[in-house]
């Protein structure tokens, strides 16, 4: 199937929607908080489960998280087209992440890739990869 076999490439306008509202932070900016809140910056990493960005975007945890979330939204299975958008979203998103940035897992990825694809946004991203193939 030529959806499974594609090399899922995107462009920086295609990854701008999503990637510039990820919730990222710097270990620098977790210390700041956790001192604030009066704790130990492990602590407050265990606590929110932080871990670098690329991470959290590449991890199965997220993308099963996403495709249910987009699951319960579209009320019926997802396809193969949309396993494999939602993983060639997270795979680059998290390529794209600087080195020293940090996210928790607590976070509202599923919601936003859920958000793009029923915004039209998804469809219209595997319309021009099925064109070009």
């Amino acid at each position: 199937m030529a959806i499974e076999n594609m090399a899922f490439s995107l462009d920086t306008e295609r990854l701008k929607p999503f990637t510039q509202g990820l919730v990222t932070r710097t270990m620098a900016h977790v210390a700041e908080e956790a001192r604030l809140d009066g704790e130990s910056l492990k602590d407050a990493v265990e606590r929110y489960e932080i871990d670098y960005a690329w991470h959290v975007l590449g991890c199965e945890r997220t993308r099963e998280a996403a495709l249910l979330l987009l699951e319960a939204r579209l009320g019926r299975p997802v396809d193969d087209a949309q396993r494999a958008w939602v993983r060639g979203m997270l795979e680059a998103a998290a390529v794209d992440q600087p080195s020293d940035a940090l996210m928790s897992f607590d976070n509202d990825v599923p919601e936003q890739l859920c958000s793009l694809w029923i915004s039209g946004f998804g469809n219209k991203q595997m319309s021009s990869v099925a064109n070009a193939a």
